[in-house]
C-alpha cells in the first residue's frame, strides 16, 4: 500500500523547469531511495514534495489526502518530515535545543521524552553532547542531530536529502546502519543520496532520476545488477 503518491509532477524555479512528469511512490513501511546524478533534480522533488516549491502540475497524496496544495507547516505536522541537504542546524543552540525544536506538534510534544530516548538509543553520542552547541560538532555529529530532529517530530515518512555527503566512509556506513534500524521500526523512509551503491544496498525500491523524469524504477536488488547502472553509477563495466 502507497503511503505516498506523486502523480505527474513539473516543477522548477523561475523560468526553469527542472521535473518533468514525475511518478513516485513511497510504499508504507519501506526505504525507497531516489538515486542520480548532480544537478538531475532529486533536490527539486523532495522541496516540491514538502511543498517549499510549488508544483506547475501534477499531484502529492499522503494516505488519502490531497496534500498538493497544502503549506510545507502543515504537511510536516500531518507527519511529512525532511532532513536538509547541508543539515541546517541552529548552530548556536546546543544539541538538546535543536532535538527539542523538532518536536513541534501536539503529538511530538506529548510524547518527547519517549521520542528523545528514541533519539539517543540510536545516537549515543548525542546524549554525551546534549549540552554542547550544535556548531561545535563534527559534520558527521551534525548530521545525526539533524536526523535525530526529523525524528523528534514523530513523522509517518521521513526524507533525508543526501544522508552521507562530505562525510567520511565510516560516519556514512554509522548512518546507513541506522537507517536499517529505523527501516526495521516500520518506518516509512525516502532517501536521496549519491552514495547509489550504499542507497541501494540498504533501501527496498528505487527510482533512477535523469533529465527532470525518471529513467529507471524497481527492488533495489534488481537495479544494483542492471548493466547500465552498473556502468553509470556505480563505475563496474558490465560483461
Amino acid at each position: 500500500m502507497a503511503l505516498m503518491e506523486v502523480k505527474s509532477l513539473a516543477s522548477g524555479y523561475g523560468e526553469v523547469q527542472i521535473l518533468w512528469g514525475v511518478d513516485l511512490n513511497l510504499e508504507k513501511g519501506k526505504l525507497t531511495t531516489l538515486v542520480g546524478s548532480n544537478g538531475v533534480g532529486k533536490t527539486t522533488l523532495l522541496s516540491t514534495v514538502m511543498g517549499l516549491l510549488k508544483p506547475r502540475q501534477g499531484t502529492v497524496t499522503f494516505g488519502d489526502r490531497d496534500v498538493t496544495n497544502m503549506s510545507p507547516h502543515a504537511r510536516a505536522k500531518a507527519g511529512m518530515v525532511l532532513v536538509p541537504e547541508g543539515r541546517q542546524l541552529f548552530t548556536t543552540m546546543t544539541v538538546y535545543e535543536n532535538l527539542e525544536m523538532g518536536a513541534f506538534s501536539s503529538r511530538a510534544r506529548a510524547n518527547f521524552k519517549q521520542n528523545l530516548e528514541k533519539v539517543y538509543d540510536l545516537f549515543p553520542r548525542l546524549q554525551e553532547r546534549a549540552h554542547q552547541k550544535a556548531g561545535t560538532l563534527s559534520g558527521g555529529e551534525q548530521q545525526m542531530v539533524a536526523v535525530g530532529r526529523g525524528l523528534m517530530a514523530e513523522p509517518e515518512i521521513l526524507m533525508l536529502d543526501e544522508l552521507s555527503l562530505g562525510l567520511s566512509p565510516l560516519l556514512s556506513l554509522t548512518l546507513f546502519e541506522t537507517l536499517v534500524r529505523l527501516k526495521g521500526t516500520g518506518l516509512t523512509m525516502l532517501l536521496v543520496e549519491q552514495n547509489v551503491n550504499m542507497a541501494l544496498a540498504v533501501s527496498d525500491y528505487a527510482y533512477v532520476l535523469a533529465q527532470g523524469k525518471i529513467w529507471l524504477e524497481g527492488e533495489a536488488r534488481q537495479l544494483m545488477k542492471n548493466d547500465e547502472i552498473r556502468q553509470a553509477y556505480l563505475g563496474v563495466v558490465g560483461h
